[in-house]
């Protein structure tokens, strides 16, 4: 699903702002993305304590698509996401931070 996601959002790219909320996101450069991608995040946080599970599913879906506009404008591919993830598979969260370069 993220694949496909994130296939769409790329093919926004150049296409009109004014037809497109994805390209509309890209013309804006990429603090804006970022700063959408922070709301989003705030608002996800907010219905996760509030406790309504559909809420939280939706603004989950809001803020996992402005994730993959801040990668794409980017240049980072999810498979290079999906393969740190892969690489810290079986690793422990508190050694895998102490591990971390930078």
């Amino acid at each position: 699903m993220l694949d496909a996601l994130y296939a769409t959002i790329l093919s926004r790219k150049g296409a009109d702002p004014e037809t497109s909320h994805t390209a509309r996101l890209f013309s804006r450069g990429r603090a804006k993305i970022a700063q959408k991608l922070g709301e989003e995040a705030v608002e996800t946080v907010i219905e996760g304590v509030r406790g309504d599970k559909q809420k939280l599913a939706e603004e989950s879906a809001d803020l996992l698509y402005h994730l993959l506009v801040l990668w794409a404008d980017a240049g980072v591919d999810p498979a290079e996401v999906y393969g740190i993830l892969e690489g810290r598979k079986g690793v422990s969260g508190i050694e895998e931070k102490k591990n971390r370069k930078g």
